[in-house]
């Protein structure tokens, strides 16, 4: 058996067009659960999702624009940072992206469970079932990686319903909380005082959430050598869907705001239940059944996105064979690196079991959000210093560049490195109504510097293998 090295990327198949990852952002970066939790909180919120935008988004999105263009090869996060700080650093900023992602497959299908209930006459009698949800992540988990085992042209169908499940809610949202408007006038009053985010702490942590939704504009450059034309696609389709996505946030918010007072909307299925109250007052509850199933596509195209991606960070490990070299294989006949999908896929169906070990639907819920959150931004450290470190490199010829240069690059990736510590930071501090905020803190770092710690011991280990 031979050992697999870069030549394993030859086997790759380039299935993703324009379209296909236009509609791959969407999915996995458009997901209607940030809608509900967002007006839950009240009218401040749409000055976070702008203050998120311009102070998270557009510098990621313009770092991935520049970076994907400039190294257009499999891997993104992992190649980028590698190059700027070499390989352990490269692998830190890969093992904490995969990690984190591993509790938002149940997350974010969880979520779906819970909205899919809604298209039955008593699928709420199961809204408190723990098999119920489980069972839907698994069955989900499964079938996401199996078509993607079996290549990105059967894959991209679950990104492009996902997607589809995501910009229909919310236009049909937008329509009914005009009506609403119309016959019942606002249910909420936007003044400068309720629009003012306030300075306490409980707002705070709320922003890290805010931030969070606005994630995963890098993916698509983790599949960069199975994308057609990647240094001209990637910006493209980022651009169109970096403008759907803040728009339908921002939109849809106000629209939920609009239609409903805040203390309306909230649980698993927030979005799906703010849409039948909406229904229920217009006459109109066909409506729901509708929603409930896009929704539940929403949630399934988004964990299918976020999977399909992130699998290739193990793949391009396990070909520097910092991961056992079985994940840097591609299956010869589909074009995949199919064990370090079928790897990934089993990860997520762990963290779904365990996350219901002796708790609630909504405890295993938030506990899985939460811990989203606090690791998944770590690799955008890795990622803004990459961004500023790499300017003193030739840009190769036929890359175009931010407008601006070198300047503009450096701002806006030192304006995201910024507002991503002090994400991490709010991320940390416990609710107010945690009655034990120092070992609750304690925790939260622990199983920070536990997972951190786990990532430099598998690096060590195998960079020893490696030289023997």
């Amino acid at each position: 058996m031979t050992t697999p090295d870069a030549s394993e990327k030859q086997l790759l198949k380039r299935e993703l067009g324009f379209f296909d990852l236009t509609l791959f952002y969407i999915a996995g970066g458009l997901s209607l659960r940030w809608i509900a939790t967002a007006a839950a909180a009240g009218p401040s919120t749409i000055l976070i999702w702008i203050f998120a935008c311009l102070c998270f988004f557009v510098p990621l999105a313009a770092s991935v624009l520049e970076l994907s263009a400039r190294y257009p090869q499999e891997g993104g996060l992992y190649i980028w940072t590698q190059r700027a700080f070499g390989d352990f650093s490269g692998f830190l900023a890969a093992w904490t992206y995969w990690m984190s992602n591993l509790p938002y497959f149940p997350a974010v299908l969880y979520f779906g469970a819970g909205s899919l209930l809604f298209a039955f006459p008593h699928g709420q009698q199961l809204s408190s079932s723990r098999s119920y949800y489980l069972l839907f992540s698994l069955a989900c988990l499964t079938l996401i990686t199996i078509l993607n085992v079996r290549g990105l042209k059967f894959g991209k169908w679950l990104n492009s319903l996902g997607a589809f499940g995501s910009w229909v809610p919310v236009a049909i949202l937008l329509v009914l909380a005009g009506v609403s408007v119309l016959r019942f006038g606002s249910a909420t009053r936007f003044t400068a005082t309720s629009m003012t985010p306030h300075a306490d702490l409980k707002n705070a942590i709320f922003w890290s959430t805010i931030f969070f939704a606005f994630g995963g504009c890098e993916t698509g450059s983790f599949m960069s050598e199975e994308i057609k034309n990647a240094r001209r696609t990637i910006p493209r389709a980022l651009i169109v869907s970096g403008v759907v996505l803040a728009a339908s946030y921002i939109a849809g918010t106000i629209a939920l705001l609009v239609a409903l007072p805040s203390a309306a909307i909230s649980g698993l299925g927030g979005f799906t239940n703010a849409i039948q109250v909406m229904c229920a007052r217009l006459g109109l509850s066909w409506v729901v059944v509708v929603i409930a199933v896009l929704v539940a596509l929403n949630s399934i195209g988004g964990a299918a996105s976020f999977l399909s991606s992130t699998s290739r960070l193990p793949f391009v490990a396990g070909i520097d064979r910092y991961l056992p070299r079985a994940f840097g294989r591609v299956h010869a006949r589909w074009g995949t690196p199919w064990i370090a999908i079928i790897f990934y896929g089993f990860a997520g169906m762990l963290c779904a079991l365990l996350s219901q070990a002796g708790s609630s639907v909504q405890g295993a819920y938030d506990l899985l959000v939460s811990m989203s959150i606090i690791t998944y931004f770590i690799p955008f450290i890795f990622l803004f210093l990459a961004m500023i470190r790499l300017q003193r490199e030739t840009v190769p010829p036929g890359v175009t560049r931010l407008p601006g240069g070198r300047p503009t690059a450096v701002l806006l990736a030192s304006v995201g490195l910024i507002t991503t510590l002090l994400t991490i930071v709010l991320a940390v501090i416990p609710p107010e109504d945690e009655p034990h905020k120092g070992i609750a803190i304690a925790k939260v770092i622990g199983s920070t510097l536990l997972l951190v710690g786990a990532g430099i011991a598998v690096f060590l280990s195998r960079r020893s293998h490696k030289s023997t």
